[in-house]
């Protein structure tokens, strides 16, 4: 059972801001529901028509052994927290394996980053913890970035959670929108429950971004180029909304109950169908990766596109008075 003191310690406790968001994301929803009643009452009796199906693993969970190296330590960054358990057996055992305790911090860090990023598809679903993200395989950005955070930390890499409150590009939210009535709005509302969860983790005296909730896939479905540890988000693909940015060693308590009323209760069929479009949209990016070249090539191209063009100079000639002696 959580103590007061364990609350405070590891920051437990949901900041300022996430409390105004979930109070004025409560409005916002109330509003939304009192004004569908008609249509949800509709697609109750008709039942749930978009039936998505989970994609089945592409990896083997490693064999946990007494032998295998992990960091024991009680310090801030470094010890579990809530659904980011760092010293499960199945997170030592994959961190070991993805080559913790051998390989330098930074290349650690950077092919857990490319596991989380690609291995685990994301997926709309309540909050759980970094074991059952791992045995399922898909999971919302904070499942998917506390399951980065947790491999870190079991290699001795100190790892934190940035929150924030986003407007999506168009790109992103379409596929949701194609298959889910009221989905524009619930959205809306649920911009206000389900905040953006990426990391940073501390790497040669500093912190550096880390966000592993985009596919390569999708991230070529939306024609924007593949991201690596230690580039941000904010600012290519995702836009927080000022002054929502916290950064946390934990998720906060009741983080995802709002949200999780509203996947469970209120509107699964439209959670499914955000589901169903994600994996079209995977499947759509894979595609253009594959016609382009490859992923390093279709990276190429598109970040030398989104470079700004430089000015063209261009030197006339200039004929000039020569006064001879």
């Amino acid at each position: 059972m959580l103590t007061p003191w364990e609350i405070k310690r590891k920051e437990y406790m949901p900041p300022l801001i996430m409390l105004k968001l979930n109070i004025k994301g409560s409005f916002f929803l109330a509003k939304v529901i009192l004004l569908n009643l008609g249509t949800l009452k509709k697609m109750k009796k008709q039942g749930q028509k978009n039936i998505y199906m989970r994609p089945k693993l592409t990896y083997n969970i490693p064999k946990y052994k007494s032998s295998m190296k992990f960091c024991n330590l009680d310090e801030k960054y470094l010890r579990p927290t809530l659904y980011c358990d760092c010293r499960a057996p199945e997170i030592i055992a994959l961190a070991n394996e993805l080559g913790a305790f051998k390989k330098s911090d930074r290349e650690f860090a950077e092919t857990a980053f490319e596991f989380a990023k690609r291995k685990i598809i994301l997926e709309i679903i309540p909050l759980d913890g970094v074991v059952e993200v791992l045995q399922r395989g898909t999971g919302t950005c904070i499942h998917k970035i506390s399951l980065f955070i947790a491999l870190c930390r079991a290699a001795g890499i100190r790892g934190r959670y940035k929150f924030y409150a986003l407007k999506m590009l168009d790109q992103w939210m379409q596929p949701a929108i194609d298959h889910a009535p009221l989905m524009k709005q619930w959205y809306d509302a649920m911009g206000y429950f389900l905040l953006h969860g990426e990391g940073e983790i501390y790497l040669d005296g500093k912190w550096i971004p880390a966000d592993v909730g985009a596919e390569p896939q999708r991230q070529a479905a939306a024609g924007l180029p593949v991201t690596k540890l230690g580039e941000d988000s904010i600012g290519l693909w995702l836009f927080p909304i000022p002054g929502t940015i916290t950064r946390r060693e934990s998720v906060p308590l009741g983080l995802g109950f709002t949200g999780n009323l509203l996947i469970k209760r209120v509107a699964p069929d439209s959670v499914a169908g955000i589901n169903i479009g994600i994996l079209e949209q995977i499947e759509r990016g894979g595609k253009i990766i594959e016609e382009t070249g490859g992923e390093k090539t279709y990276d190429t191209m598109t970040r030398k596109k989104r470079e700004p063009e430089k000015p063209k100079i261009e030197l006339d000639e200039k004929k000039e008075i020569i006064f001879e002696g």
